[in-house]
């Protein structure tokens, strides 16, 4: 079943990756001391919300941190409409990515449902809200940050190494992730066994490094 599909109004490629860019608090990790260490990247605001939504996904399990299977997720249901260009056969892609992230059909369909509410609500009001003013209650402890796992925090760090933009911060200079380059770095991955799925699903990998090494816009910051 066809869960995403193109939405009337909403053009695919309408969101170029010069999207604005901005920091996350789990852009900053403890630092030997204990303190927070230097920002290692920027988050362009399409994967900093993605990157929200797969909090919210590692809550609804219960989990203790954030894994590379719930940003997969986040990614999927927050950009699946750019995402899904490099799919060239895109009518079982998306039952499979579902499977990959781990996410029943209940909740699937919760979270579309989630999206859906939120894209209307940044529609009628001019900017993106993330929970409705009488559902920040319900949502509890879901929208608060969860740690990185150890493989999430290994595949970022690669992702860092892909992303062509910079930022400067503090006296250095910051590379900028983009959805492209994350999904880049995890389809590069394949002895793990998310990226092998995702190349073995149809991605066209060589179309995706070259978005995200050469995109057509750099982010704005």
């Amino acid at each position: 079943m066809k869960l995403f599909g193109s939405r009337k109004g909403r053009n695919s490629r309408a969101k170029p990756n010069g999207s604005d860019t901005e920091e996350c608090a789990s852009d900053r990790s403890n630092g030997p001391d204990g303190g927070l260490a230097p920002v290692a990247h920027r988050l362009t605001k399409d994967l900093a919300r993605a990157e929200r939504l797969a909090t919210m996904l590692a809550h609804s399990r219960a989990a203790g941190a954030v894994e590379v299977a719930d940003l997969l997720a986040g990614m999927y249901i927050y950009d699946w409409e750019r995402l899904s260009r490099y799919w060239p056969e895109q009518d079982a892609i998306e039952e499979y990515l579902q499977q990959i992230c781990r996410i029943s059909p209940q909740r699937w369909h919760h979270w579309i449902q989630f999206y859906d509410q939120q894209r209307h609500a940044d529609q009628n009001q001019g900017k993106w809200k993330w929970l409705r003013p009488g559902a920040a209650a319900a949502a509890g402890k879901d929208d608060q940050p969860l740690a990185r796992s150890a493989e999430l925090t290994a595949l970022l760090k690669h992702a860092e190494e892909i992303a062509p933009a910079h930022d400067a911060v503090e006296s250095r200079s910051i590379p900028i992730l983009t959805c492209e380059c994350v999904l880049f770095a995890i389809a590069k991955r394949t002895d793990s066994e998310i990226g092998h799925r995702l190349v073995a699903s149809g991605l066209n990998v060589v179309e995706l490094e070259q978005a995200a090494r050469n995109p057509r816009h750099a982010p704005l910051h």
